[in-house]
């Protein structure tokens, strides 16, 4: 990688770590940012990692060291793709690739409206339309709204539905975008308003996720740039 793009990485995922954390705590888990890593002890909420490298080259003893590998489940996210947890159990889940859209890019204009869930009733909506109907949609607690860099847009329809959104964590360097969905259209039709949103809430910090497959070519139609390769591990699966 050449340097411009290594902190780009480095800054997504710090960023990345601070989003696992916050969703977390609003589980009641709890995670320890070290030089190396963030980790948390016990086992994390569904979908997210257990550990999340914050810079190349982390030693894996102490890594799967602060990570409960007993329960099943347990996960890490290698944020620069150079680790190797096979002795330690664990095998690719996925890979992906970190991507990154310049600050103050142009947005294309949104076909929906767009607010921040800001009481409970409103996150529970966006919840609903994000699960569509998978089970899951408590994973998204009211803590959150009590996290001031966490920001869940909504794009709504004519009569006011959540149709589409996103999560924006906002870092000193950066602002994270996570967890896009749309109900009709996919990818294509939530990333117009959700960087409307982020070109407003947001208009000078540089935009960073992570991708794979279709999400990932769709992104890209967006403006984005792939910066770096991550991996998923999966302990014991």
């Amino acid at each position: 990688m050449t340097t411009p793009q290594q902190f780009l990485v480095q800054a997504a995922a710090r960023n990345n770590a601070e989003w696992c954390t916050t969703m977390s705590r609003t589980h009641g888990s709890t995670g320890e940012f070290r030089a190396q890593a963030w980790a948390a002890a016990s086992r994390t909420p569904l979908y997210y990692p257990d550990a999340v490298t914050l810079a190349p080259g982390a030693d894996r003893a102490a890594l799967v060291s602060r990570i409960d590998t007993v329960a099943p489940g347990a996960s890490v996210k290698d944020s620069f793709a150079d680790l190797d947890l096979t002795e330690a159990g664990f095998e690719v889940l996925f890979e992906a690739r970190w991507i990154h859209r310049p600050a103050g890019a142009p947005a294309p204009a949104p076909d929906l409206s767009w607010d921040v869930a800001g009481d409970p009733d409103a996150l529970r909506a966006w919840a609903l339309a994000w699960d569509d109907g998978d089970g899951n949609a408590d994973l998204f607690r009211p803590g959150l709204l009590d996290d001031p860099a966490t920001f869940v847009l909504a794009g709504r329809s004519a009569d006011g539905r959540v149709v589409a959104g996103a999560v924006a964590s906002r870092s000193d360097q950066v602002v994270g975008i996570s967890n896009v969905f749309a109900l009709d259209g996919g990818p294509d039709t939530a990333w117009p308003v959700v960087l409307d949103a982020v070109n407003k809430l947001f208009p000078t910090l540089p935009v960073v996720g992570y991708e794979q497959g279709e999400d990932l070519v769709a992104a890209l139609r967006h403006g984005f740039e792939p910066v770096g390769p991550l991996r998923v591990w999966l302990h014991g699966r």
